[in-house]
């Protein structure tokens, strides 16, 4: 009996070593968690504190991290430096709104459509295509920068939307995700289709992108925030094309005078994209989940 009660009691303490172990370690990723969050989200925090100080406190040295005597004339002056401009505010607003959609919709729909065929359709080269996709992952656009614009030049696409839009349309990693998001999908489901008699244009958005709810949006959310930035740069001379990161742009380069009015812009800039993705949020974290598992 003093035998079982020893080993009883020795149970009992290895249990609470290892729950003690096992909080212990909730508390530590809690924590780390926390201290990368208010540390990504410090410059947002920033951006809105800057916006909203008057210019006296844009000065202040030591710089402090909090407004004395909050004021929204930075907004005002952000509104009214722009209408001033001898293109209305309005038309930057609809090139940006324009771009957006353009380049949102030409993403999901052509990312949608390549990762059907890679992830559902055997051909010759697919796996060497679904090679050439993940390297390209690790390329921004800005490599082959000077040969797409070599190649729009040659086409007449300088300066017009074009330019802004078409080479935003391919993006390796709404490919990426679409394509392991839909490996997921049973092959019984597609062959169920074809003895219907559907076709693959059918299977692919009647059969397969109604299970794909998670991925679109997150390819939704990814395309509108990269299209929202565009700013054309040596693409568009045009004022009455370009979009709202110019005239964000042109603000901060007043200098420290503007400080407040450019910080004042780039909240302006940040409230779509964050609102669409707090929106979605539930769905990117599905999609981030299954973009990790292998064929």
């Amino acid at each position: 009996m003093a035998k079982k009660e020893k080993v009883y009691g020795t149970h009992l303490k290895v249990s609470a070593k290892r729950a003690g172990h096992k909080i212990g370690g909730t508390v530590g990723i809690f924590v780390f968690l926390l201290v990368l969050a208010l540390f990504m989200a410090l410059p947002i925090y920033l951006a809105v504190v800057m916006s909203l100080k008057p210019v006296q406190e844009l000065f202040v040295f030591p710089p402090k991290l909090y407004v004395i005597d909050p004021t929204l004339s930075n907004y005002s002056a952000m509104f009214r430096l722009c209408s001033d401009l001898w293109v209305p505010f309005s038309r930057y607003v609809f090139n940006s709104v324009f771009v957006t959609v353009s380049v949102t919709v030409c993403q999901v729909v052509f990312s949608a459509m390549a990762a059907f065929c890679l992830a559902k359709v055997r051909f010759p080269g697919a796996k060497a295509i679904n090679a050439i996709i993940v390297v390209a992952l690790l390329y921004q656009s800005n490599v082959i920068y000077i040969m797409q614009y070599m190649v729009m030049a040659k086409m007449g696409m300088i300066d017009t939307y074009w330019a802004l839009i078409l080479p935003s349309v391919a993006a390796p990693m709404n490919l990426f995700l679409m394509r392991q998001s839909m490996t997921q999908v049973p092959d019984a489901m597609i062959e169920a289709a074809k003895v219907d008699g559907a076709d693959m244009f059918r299977i692919c958005w009647q059969v397969v992108m109604p299970n794909q709810k998670p991925a679109l949006m997150t390819v939704i959310i990814f395309s509108f925030q990269a299209a929202w930035n565009i700013q054309g740069g040596t693409l568009v001379f045009s004022e009455s094309l370009k979009t709202l990161p110019t005239v964000v742009q042109q603000a901060a380069s007043a200098g420290l005078a503007r400080a407040g009015v450019a910080m004042a812009a780039a909240v302006f800039m940040l409230v779509p994209p964050i609102v669409i993705f707090m929106l979605a949020q539930r769905q990117v974290i599905e999609t981030m989940a299954h973009s990790g598992i292998k064929d």
